[in-house]
């Protein structure tokens, strides 16, 4: 379970929110909301980790989070985060070595099949389109569905409507069999969940 309590946060000395409470459980789907500027980028990356908060506490199961946290968490931000000089296959080969995360050849096939990019594996991302650079980065959920916590920022941006199909039936095998999402999107896509929640920022 994921939780917080009185969390803050500061850029460049502004403070974009305070004393947010959060509670999500397993089956559970938070979606962060607010026009551009609101804070809803630096809350995903304080829940990963990647920025300190200001003020208040976020726990894991019960815990402060540490090094076990972030084993079982996946953060996919809004850039693609690829390398132009490396094919589909490389970079999601290198991603999920960065993840520790381990799949067989068979597995990254199907995932990228599952992402509907599986002709372009052996295409340097510099050829990708945006749309295709996003399914690229995506391809690491597949593979990812024994980790229990998934931040998304901005998943759907780029995607035509079967990509957004595509990832929407990820989201929602993944939190039916247990997993936990939050993430931000100007999209309103329905995600079937056991609990979904919402948290409007800058209001």
């Amino acid at each position: 379970m994921l939780e917080t309590s009185g969390l803050a946060c500061e850029r460049g000395g502004l403070r974009l929110f305070s004393d947010i409470a959060l509670s999500l459980r397993p089956g559970g789907l938070l979606r962060l909301r607010g026009a551009n500027g609101t804070g809803k980028t630096t809350l995903l990356r304080t829940l990963a980790g990647l920025t300190r908060p200001a003020e208040g506490t976020i726990r894991w199961n019960g815990r402060e989070v540490d090094a076990d946290y972030r084993r079982q968490m996946l953060f996919i931000g809004h850039a693609p985060a690829l390398k132009d000089e490396l094919t589909v296959l490389e970079n999601l080969s290198f991603a999920l070595r960065l993840s520790d995360v381990a799949a067989t050849a068979a597995a990254i096939e199907r995932a990228l099949e599952q992402l509907g990019i599986a002709r372009l594996a052996n295409l340097p991302a510099r050829y990708l389109s945006q749309g295709q650079r996003r399914r690229a980065s995506l391809a690491r959920l597949p593979l990812s569905m024994h980790i229990p916590l998934w931040l998304l920022d901005e998943p759907f941006a780029a995607l035509d409507v079967e990509g957004i199909d595509r990832l929407a039936e990820l989201c929602t095998a993944h939190l039916a069999g247990g997993g936990m999402l939050v993430l931000t999107s100007h999209q309103d896509v329905v995600i079937d969940s056991a609990v979904a929640l919402s948290v409007a920022l800058g209001n």
